[in-house]
């Protein structure tokens, strides 16, 4: 089958990189950043939710989210936190630095990708002309939708809190992220930003990809799920078709198994029946639909595979907790708001 369910929800959910860091730190440096909710208007306006990572270009240092143990990177490695926990880059274990949330409001950036440096536990400051560190560090931003405004996005709650990946394990993409980012950090030339943007996004989907193939045989969850000879193949048809009239048996019918093993196999993979989590998904890609279109509720409804618009609006309002017209001017309110609030507005 040619549907890549994996990429289905990666654009429905409006996966986009933005924000780069050039981060150098002296011989005892920290770094503590607060939780993404907490500058999401600052950084990307808009995003209902913001994801951090760090890439190591050189030297090495420790990662961890807040009040537990820290991970040690070395030159090629890459950490993210796809939950957006609060979380402290270190020159050493233990460490703690304040988490400065007004700095990321407050400080004038003109051209990305922006130049920092960390000496001690004070805040970033400008790095200096010539100021060379022994640690350099790439950091960017990650952005989806995910609740309070969208209703379902079935990958961010399966990835680990914290995602340690080894550059030595990433082969030559990795290495070529690191010499472009580094090179767009000291060039500065147009458009660069906008390519380390798309170049983020990539790594991200990079990351998912190998985390994936280093799952242990018992795992569970979506992403193992994807896995499955069975629920692999029943996630792609209901992603492939979503606004068919799909049964439980219909569905066993085309996987090849009865509907109670079907029931059974996908809850354990899932965390939800087939028919729940077709539901969930319907509503987010009509969240998609009201968000990015102008088109009526009635025929949003009928695109998302529901034959009337009473129906569609009472099953929205189910799930998401808003009639579908309420959620659409809820979310441009608040995206106005975050637009309104950032650096420069």
């Amino acid at each position: 089958m040619s549907q890549d369910t994996l990429s289905d929800v990666l654009q429905a959910v409006r996966l986009r990189g933005a924000v780069f860091f050039y981060v150098s730190g002296g011989r005892e440096w920290a770094a503590e950043a607060p939780a993404s909710r907490q500058i999401a208007p600052a950084v990307m306006p808009g995003a209902e939710h913001v994801m951090e990572y760090h890439v190591v270009t050189g030297g090495d240092c420790w990662a961890g989210i807040v009040g537990q143990p820290p991970v040690r990177l070395v030159d090629g490695d890459i950490v993210l936190f796809p939950q957006g926990d609060a979380h402290v880059m270190s020159s050493a274990p233990g460490m703690r630095a304040d988490p400065d949330v007004a700095w990321y409001y407050d400080a004038k950036i003109d051209q990305l990708p922006f130049r920092i440096a960390y000496e001690g536990t004070e805040g970033p400051m400008p790095a200096p002309p010539g100021f060379q560190g022994l640690t350099s560090l790439v950091c960017g931003f990650l952005s989806c939708d995910i609740t309070p405004f969208n209703p379902f996005n079935p990958l961010i709650a399966t990835l680990p809190r914290l995602l340690h990946l080894r550059g030595a394990d990433g082969g030559s993409w990795v290495a070529q992220f690191l010499q472009q980012a580094v090179a767009e950090s000291h060039a500065k030339r147009p458009g660069g930003e906008a390519m380390l943007a798309r170049m983020s996004e990539m790594l991200f989907v990079d990351a998912v990809r190998r985390y994936v193939d280093a799952m242990p045989p018992d795992s569970t969850g979506w992403l193992a799920g994807l896995r499955d000879r069975f629920v692999g193949r029943a996630l792609a048809l209901l992603h492939e078709r979503p606004a068919e009239a799909w049964t439980l048996d219909e569905l066993g019918r085309q996987v090849g198994l009865s509907r109670s093993a079907l029931h059974e196999r996908f809850v354990q993979f899932v965390g939800q029946p087939p028919m729940q989590y077709l539901a969930r998904w319907r509503m987010q890609l009509a969240s998609g639909l009201l968000r990015s279109s102008n088109a009526t509720v009635a025929a949003i409804a009928l695109e998302v595979g529901y034959d009337s618009e009473a129906a569609f609006a009472r099953a929205f309002k189910r799930l998401v907790g808003l009639p579908p017209a309420a959620w659409r001017r809820t979310l441009a309110e608040a995206t106005r708001n975050d637009v309104a609030s950032a650096p420069g507005k």
